[in-house]
Protein backbone atom coordinates (compact mmCIF):
# COMPACT_ATOMS: atom_id res chain seq x y z
CA UNK A 1 0.00 0.00 0.00
CA UNK A 2 2.85 2.39 0.90
CA UNK A 3 4.57 1.57 -2.37
CA UNK A 4 1.41 2.35 -4.35
CA UNK A 5 1.03 5.66 -2.49
CA UNK A 6 4.67 6.54 -3.21
CA UNK A 7 4.23 5.70 -6.90
CA UNK A 8 1.11 7.89 -7.02
CA UNK A 9 2.89 10.84 -5.39
CA UNK A 10 5.89 10.56 -7.71
CA UNK A 11 3.59 10.31 -10.72
CA UNK A 12 1.53 13.29 -9.59
CA UNK A 13 4.63 15.43 -9.04
CA UNK A 14 5.92 14.45 -12.47
CA UNK A 15 2.65 15.57 -14.07
CA UNK A 16 2.79 18.91 -12.21
CA UNK A 17 6.38 19.42 -13.26
CA UNK A 18 5.53 18.64 -16.89
CA UNK A 19 2.61 21.07 -16.77
CA UNK A 20 4.80 23.87 -15.39
CA UNK A 21 7.45 23.16 -18.04
CA UNK A 22 4.79 23.18 -20.76
CA UNK A 23 3.51 26.56 -19.53
CA UNK A 24 6.98 28.05 -19.59
CA UNK A 25 7.69 26.59 -23.05
CA UNK A 26 4.73 28.65 -24.25
CA UNK A 27 6.44 31.84 -23.04
CA UNK A 28 9.50 33.83 -24.07
CA UNK A 29 10.87 33.82 -20.51
CA UNK A 30 10.34 31.85 -17.31
CA UNK A 31 8.92 33.40 -14.14
CA UNK A 32 12.42 33.66 -12.70
CA UNK A 33 13.73 35.48 -15.77
CA UNK A 34 11.06 38.19 -15.70
CA UNK A 35 11.58 41.47 -13.78
CA UNK A 36 10.74 41.17 -10.07
CA UNK A 37 7.82 43.46 -9.25
CA UNK A 38 8.53 43.13 -5.55
CA UNK A 39 11.76 45.02 -6.19
CA UNK A 40 10.65 47.75 -8.57
CA UNK A 41 7.06 48.57 -7.55
CA UNK A 42 5.77 49.72 -4.14
CA UNK A 43 3.29 47.53 -2.22
CA UNK A 44 -0.45 48.19 -2.53
CA UNK A 45 -1.73 51.18 -0.53
CA UNK A 46 -2.23 50.79 3.20
CA UNK A 47 -5.92 50.88 4.16
CA UNK A 48 -5.33 54.05 6.22
CA UNK A 49 -3.59 55.90 3.39
CA UNK A 50 -4.82 58.67 1.10
CA UNK A 51 -4.13 56.39 -1.86
CA UNK A 52 -6.57 53.81 -0.50
CA UNK A 53 -9.21 56.54 -0.07
CA UNK A 54 -8.77 57.18 -3.79
CA UNK A 55 -9.20 53.44 -4.43
CA UNK A 56 -12.51 53.51 -2.57
CA UNK A 57 -13.70 56.59 -4.48
CA UNK A 58 -12.87 54.86 -7.75
CA UNK A 59 -14.73 51.75 -6.64
CA UNK A 60 -17.89 53.81 -6.24
CA UNK A 61 -17.17 55.52 -9.55
CA UNK A 62 -17.12 52.05 -11.10
CA UNK A 63 -20.50 51.24 -9.58
CA UNK A 64 -21.91 54.43 -11.09
CA UNK A 65 -20.55 53.45 -14.49
CA UNK A 66 -22.55 50.22 -14.30
CA UNK A 67 -25.67 52.31 -14.80
CA UNK A 68 -24.48 52.90 -18.36
CA UNK A 69 -25.70 49.65 -19.91
CA UNK A 70 -23.37 49.86 -22.92
CA UNK A 71 -20.26 50.42 -20.81
CA UNK A 72 -21.35 47.75 -18.32
CA UNK A 73 -21.72 45.25 -21.17
CA UNK A 74 -18.17 45.99 -22.35
CA UNK A 75 -16.86 45.56 -18.78
CA UNK A 76 -18.56 42.17 -18.55
CA UNK A 77 -17.07 41.10 -21.90
CA UNK A 78 -13.64 42.24 -20.71
CA UNK A 79 -13.91 39.92 -17.71
CA UNK A 80 -12.97 37.16 -20.16
CA UNK A 81 -9.22 37.65 -20.68
CA UNK A 82 -8.60 34.45 -22.63
CA UNK A 83 -6.42 34.92 -25.70
CA UNK A 84 -9.29 34.18 -28.10
CA UNK A 85 -11.61 36.71 -26.50
CA UNK A 86 -8.91 39.36 -26.39
CA UNK A 87 -8.26 38.78 -30.10
CA UNK A 88 -11.95 39.36 -30.69
CA UNK A 89 -12.09 42.53 -28.57
CA UNK A 90 -8.94 44.06 -30.06
CA UNK A 91 -9.76 43.19 -33.69
CA UNK A 92 -11.85 46.35 -34.22
CA UNK A 93 -9.20 48.86 -33.08
CA UNK A 94 -6.52 46.77 -34.81
CA UNK A 95 -8.32 47.06 -38.14
CA UNK A 96 -8.51 43.38 -39.15
CA UNK A 97 -9.84 40.20 -37.56
CA UNK A 98 -7.26 38.51 -35.34
CA UNK A 99 -7.60 34.75 -34.95
CA UNK A 100 -5.61 31.52 -35.05
CA UNK A 101 -7.05 30.81 -38.52
CA UNK A 102 -6.90 34.22 -40.23
CA UNK A 103 -3.72 35.66 -38.66
CA UNK A 104 -1.66 32.70 -37.37
CA UNK A 105 1.60 34.66 -36.94
CA UNK A 106 -0.04 37.56 -35.10
CA UNK A 107 -2.03 35.14 -32.98
CA UNK A 108 1.10 33.17 -32.07
CA UNK A 109 2.94 36.35 -31.07
CA UNK A 110 0.05 37.62 -28.99
CA UNK A 111 -0.63 34.29 -27.25
CA UNK A 112 3.00 33.77 -26.28
CA UNK A 113 3.40 37.41 -25.21
CA UNK A 114 0.34 37.24 -22.96
CA UNK A 115 1.61 34.04 -21.36
CA UNK A 116 4.95 35.72 -20.69
CA UNK A 117 3.32 38.83 -19.25
CA UNK A 118 1.29 36.64 -16.87
CA UNK A 119 4.49 35.54 -15.17
CA UNK A 120 5.48 39.02 -14.01
CA UNK A 121 2.40 39.24 -11.79
CA UNK A 122 2.67 35.80 -10.20
CA UNK A 123 4.93 36.60 -7.25
CA UNK A 124 3.33 39.90 -6.11
CA UNK A 125 -0.17 38.38 -6.24
CA UNK A 126 0.93 35.55 -3.95
CA UNK A 127 3.06 37.83 -1.75
CA UNK A 128 0.46 40.52 -1.03
CA UNK A 129 -2.77 38.48 -1.40
CA UNK A 130 -4.67 41.76 -1.46
CA UNK A 131 -8.41 41.51 -0.87
CA UNK A 132 -10.54 42.46 -3.85
CA UNK A 133 -13.05 45.35 -3.69
CA UNK A 134 -16.21 43.26 -3.98
CA UNK A 135 -14.96 40.97 -1.20
CA UNK A 136 -14.07 43.88 1.11
CA UNK A 137 -17.53 45.42 0.62
CA UNK A 138 -19.29 42.03 0.93
CA UNK A 139 -21.18 42.38 -2.32
CA UNK A 140 -21.07 40.65 -5.69
CA UNK A 141 -19.02 41.99 -8.59
CA UNK A 142 -20.54 42.62 -11.99
CA UNK A 143 -19.00 39.34 -13.19
CA UNK A 144 -20.41 37.12 -10.46
CA UNK A 145 -19.23 33.86 -12.06
CA UNK A 146 -15.64 34.85 -11.27
CA UNK A 147 -16.18 35.92 -7.65
CA UNK A 148 -15.44 32.63 -5.91
CA UNK A 149 -12.30 31.83 -7.89
CA UNK A 150 -10.90 35.36 -7.70
CA UNK A 151 -11.43 35.53 -3.94
CA UNK A 152 -8.53 33.06 -3.60
CA UNK A 153 -6.29 35.07 -5.92
CA UNK A 154 -4.51 38.30 -4.93
CA UNK A 155 -5.81 41.55 -6.37
CA UNK A 156 -2.46 43.36 -6.82
CA UNK A 157 -1.50 43.80 -9.61
CA UNK A 158 -4.44 43.36 -11.96
CA UNK A 159 -3.80 40.34 -14.19
CA UNK A 160 -6.51 41.40 -16.65
CA UNK A 161 -4.84 44.80 -16.96
CA UNK A 162 -1.50 43.11 -17.51
CA UNK A 163 -2.98 41.24 -20.44
CA UNK A 164 -4.99 44.14 -21.84
CA UNK A 165 -2.13 46.62 -21.81
CA UNK A 166 0.32 44.01 -23.15
CA UNK A 167 -2.04 43.29 -26.04
CA UNK A 168 -2.38 46.99 -26.83
CA UNK A 169 1.41 47.53 -26.82
CA UNK A 170 2.12 44.43 -28.94
CA UNK A 171 -0.58 45.20 -31.51
CA UNK A 172 0.34 48.88 -31.86
CA UNK A 173 3.87 47.83 -32.77
CA UNK A 174 2.46 45.71 -35.59
CA UNK A 175 0.02 48.44 -36.69
CA UNK A 176 1.42 51.81 -35.51
CA UNK A 177 -1.13 53.71 -37.61
CA UNK A 178 -3.83 52.52 -35.19
CA UNK A 179 -1.79 53.15 -32.03
CA UNK A 180 -4.27 55.64 -30.55
CA UNK A 181 -7.31 53.39 -30.89
CA UNK A 182 -5.42 50.33 -29.65
CA UNK A 183 -4.13 52.14 -26.57
CA UNK A 184 -7.60 53.55 -25.92
CA UNK A 185 -9.02 50.02 -26.02
CA UNK A 186 -6.26 48.78 -23.72
CA UNK A 187 -7.03 51.59 -21.28
CA UNK A 188 -10.75 50.78 -21.45
CA UNK A 189 -9.99 47.08 -20.90
CA UNK A 190 -8.17 47.92 -17.67
CA UNK A 191 -10.83 50.37 -16.48
CA UNK A 192 -13.37 47.59 -16.91
CA UNK A 193 -11.80 45.88 -13.90
CA UNK A 194 -12.71 48.84 -11.68
CA UNK A 195 -16.23 48.96 -13.14
CA UNK A 196 -16.71 45.23 -12.55
CA UNK A 197 -15.47 45.68 -8.97
CA UNK A 198 -12.78 43.00 -9.25
CA UNK A 199 -9.86 45.41 -8.84
CA UNK A 200 -8.86 48.60 -7.08
CA UNK A 201 -7.57 51.48 -9.18
CA UNK A 202 -4.07 51.00 -7.74
CA UNK A 203 -4.17 47.35 -8.92
CA UNK A 204 -4.92 48.59 -12.43
CA UNK A 205 -2.21 51.26 -12.34
CA UNK A 206 0.34 48.67 -11.21
CA UNK A 207 -0.87 46.28 -13.93
CA UNK A 208 -0.13 48.81 -16.67
CA UNK A 209 3.38 49.44 -15.32
CA UNK A 210 4.00 45.70 -15.02
CA UNK A 211 2.81 45.15 -18.61
CA UNK A 212 5.18 47.84 -19.89
CA UNK A 213 8.08 46.19 -18.04
CA UNK A 214 7.08 42.78 -19.40
CA UNK A 215 6.93 43.99 -23.00
CA UNK A 216 10.30 45.75 -22.62
CA UNK A 217 11.80 42.50 -21.33
CA UNK A 218 10.34 40.55 -24.25
CA UNK A 219 12.16 42.84 -26.66
CA UNK A 220 15.42 41.32 -25.39
CA UNK A 221 14.33 37.89 -26.68
CA UNK A 222 15.56 36.98 -30.20
CA UNK A 223 12.62 34.58 -30.52
CA UNK A 224 10.15 37.37 -29.70
CA UNK A 225 11.79 39.77 -32.18
CA UNK A 226 11.73 37.10 -34.90
CA UNK A 227 8.05 36.39 -34.29
CA UNK A 228 7.28 40.13 -34.25
CA UNK A 229 8.80 40.44 -37.74
CA UNK A 230 6.67 37.53 -38.96
CA UNK A 231 3.57 39.20 -37.50
CA UNK A 232 4.42 42.53 -39.19
CA UNK A 233 4.93 40.83 -42.56
CA UNK A 234 1.64 38.94 -42.20
CA UNK A 235 -0.15 42.19 -41.38
CA UNK A 236 1.42 43.95 -44.38
CA UNK A 237 0.32 41.18 -46.74
CA UNK A 238 -3.24 41.09 -45.38
CA UNK A 239 -3.69 44.87 -45.52
CA UNK A 240 -2.38 45.00 -49.11
CA UNK A 241 -4.85 42.29 -50.09
CA UNK A 242 -7.62 44.25 -48.39
CA UNK A 243 -6.64 47.45 -50.18
CA UNK A 244 -6.67 45.65 -53.54
CA UNK A 245 -10.17 44.30 -52.88
CA UNK A 246 -11.40 47.76 -51.97
CA UNK A 247 -9.87 49.14 -55.16
CA UNK A 248 -11.73 46.55 -57.26
CA UNK A 249 -15.07 47.34 -55.64
CA UNK A 250 -14.58 51.05 -56.43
Amino acid sequence: MKQLRLIFIIGFCTILGSYATAQESEAYFTREEMPDMLKFLPPPPDTLSEAFSHDIMRYFWGKEMRKNSERAAIAIRDADCTTDNMCKEFSVPFGITISKETTPEIYKLLAKSLRTADFIGTYPKKHYMRMRPYARFHEPSLATWDDEALSHNGSYPSGHTLRGWTAALILMEINPANADTLLARGFMFSESRVIVGAHWQSDVDAGRLAASAAVAKMHTSPEFLEQMEKAKKEFAVLTKQSDKKKGKTK
